[in-house]
């Protein structure tokens, strides 16, 4: 947090339309150390807020020209919103629930208010808002080092896609991703989520392309108990899950045109109906649909509805293909590297300059996932230090090529006339001793399970070391 942010007072903005009340509540909270201004509705401070971006608001409900509720609406819509204690007479825990969840105030006070709540929530609520943006700050400054989020690339491509991204994300505008398959659609959508005011609501996402069309129905909206055959209980959808946070609607292409219709029903009402219901809910989602399809050709050929077009298609990113952008696999590379140590427990340091021009050679049609999977099958085939030829897959590492003298250790050359069974048990001893003994990842390596492992070096008598047992 920069020195300046730490040291000038956080701004609270008083809006009231009781001239003694919005006067009174500002002159207590300005002894506390805080710097204030007052309106006297909703339009008026929209107006302030222009000029005067305070980190906390405290609000009543009910005014004229623009109340509460109406001024936080407005808020969500625009990026940087103060986070919202909201202060009423006419309150009750309804009114609250609503408020806090539907409308996203930080918390809800009833009138008369005591001083000494109103100074806990504003303490609270000023250190989530500053957490709040020395996080996006952050974020901002990492996407302009190639990471954001689980994303990472520095060339133009996707220095246009982390800009799309961070202007999309505090608003709350649909988002079309489009891109071939395995290009980073969903970790698109979800570092869109993690900048956005949702950041602390859910993230769901539905991959229509694997859902039966019986089903989808209910996943998105839910069901009622007896809606159908087999609906024993009543589920919530994923609308519902995704209250007050953003829904991923992975391959919209594939979602069948009855659901779609009733998708467009939901995204222009913002409300939900569960198979079988029939009484109405309330959704707040950012909705975020993704596709691998030509959006133009699949709405032209009848895949995609014009009308849920229009409306998903307000914010478009493209997601660039790999071999569109070589030059980021070097940072990938160091970026998958790190979640693949984690993941499975290795210690691979770095890369040779060798695998790395290897890698840019290809022409990778599974994109980024594609280089994710050679990477993690190389990173167990390497299990430490450093990630050679020698550890690729096919055709990156032939199984022609021949080891340099630093590949030997890793190596294993076997005579003419060594049986089948005598390999299989040179090689699966040789696999130990390259792992140090680490069964999991030696199964890993020789794709096979863990309890066939145990099996073999049991019928080999085989000490812990991973050296079979001299005959008695």
């Amino acid at each position: 947090m920069s020195s300046e942010r730490s040291r000038r007072p956080v701004r609270v903005l008083v809006v009231d339309d009781e001239e003694n009340q919005r006067t009174g509540l500002a002159n207590m909270i300005s002894a506390w150390g805080y710097e204030t201004r007052t309106a006297a509705d909703g339009q008026e401070a929209l107006e302030i807020l222009a000029e005067f971006p305070a980190e906390v608001m405290v609000t009543d409900l009910m005014m004229p020209r623009m109340d509460g509720a109406a001024l936080l609406r407005a808020l969500n819509a625009q990026a940087g919103a103060p986070a919202a204690i909201v202060v009423t007479a006419f309150g009750n825990l309804e009114t609250a629930i609503s408020t806090i969840h539907e409308l996203g105030a930080f918390w809800f006070l009833e009138k008369p208010i005591q001083p000494q709540a109103l100074r806990t929530l504003l303490e609270r609520a000023a250190r989530q808002s500053r957490l709040a943006e020395e996080a996006e700050r952050l974020q901002r400054q990492l996407s302009y080092q190639g990471v954001l989020g689980d994303l990472a690339g520095r060339s133009a491509a996707m220095q246009q896609v982390f800009s799309l991204i961070r202007q999309v994300a505090p608003s709350k505008a649909a988002v079309l991703i489009t891109g071939e398959s395995g290009t980073g659609k969903e970790l698109a959508a979800r570092a869109i989520h993690a900048l956005s005011p949702r950041r602390d609501g859910p993230f769901v996402a539905v991959n229509c392309a694997a859902m039966p069309e019986t089903l989808m129905e209910s996943e998105l909206f839910g069901h009622e108990k007896g809606a159908f055959t087999g609906a024993v209980e009543r589920r919530a959808g994923c609308f519902e899950l995704a209250q007050n946070g953003t829904l991923l609607l992975d391959e919209i292409g594939d979602m069948p045109l009855p659901t779609q219709a009733k998708l467009l029903r939901v995204l222009e009402d913002s409300r939900v109906r569960r198979l079988g219901g029939k009484a109405e809910i309330l959704v707040d989602v950012r909705v975020i649909a993704s596709t691998n399809r030509r959006v133009e050709d699949a709405v032209r050929k009848g895949q995609i509805r014009e009308d849920l077009y229009y409306r998903l298609n307000v914010f478009r990113i493209h997601m660039p293909p790999l071999r569109e952008h070589k030059e980021d696999i070097p940072v990938l590379c160091e970026a998958l590297l790190a979640s693949l140590n984690r993941k499975h427990g290795c210690k691979v340091t770095d890369i040779e300059p060798k695998v790395i021009e290897m890698l840019k050679s290809h022409s990778w049609p599974g994109n980024v996932r594609e280089l994710r999977n050679v990477l993690e099958r190389a990173v167990i085939v390497a299990g430490e230090g450093t990630l050679r030829v020698s550890h690729l897959p096919q055709p990156f590492a032939p199984a022609s090529l021949a080891p340099s003298a630093e590949d030997d250790a890793a190596s294993i050359r076997l005579p003419v006339g060594t049986t089948v069974e005598e390999a299989e048990k040179a090689l699966i001893l040789r696999t130990l001793e390259h792992t140090r003994n680490n069964k999991t990842r030696a199964a890993e390596i020789l794709g096979i399970s863990l309890k066939t492992l145990h099996n073999k070096l049991k019928e080999y008598g085989a000490t812990d070391s991973g050296q079979a047992a001299a005959p008695e």
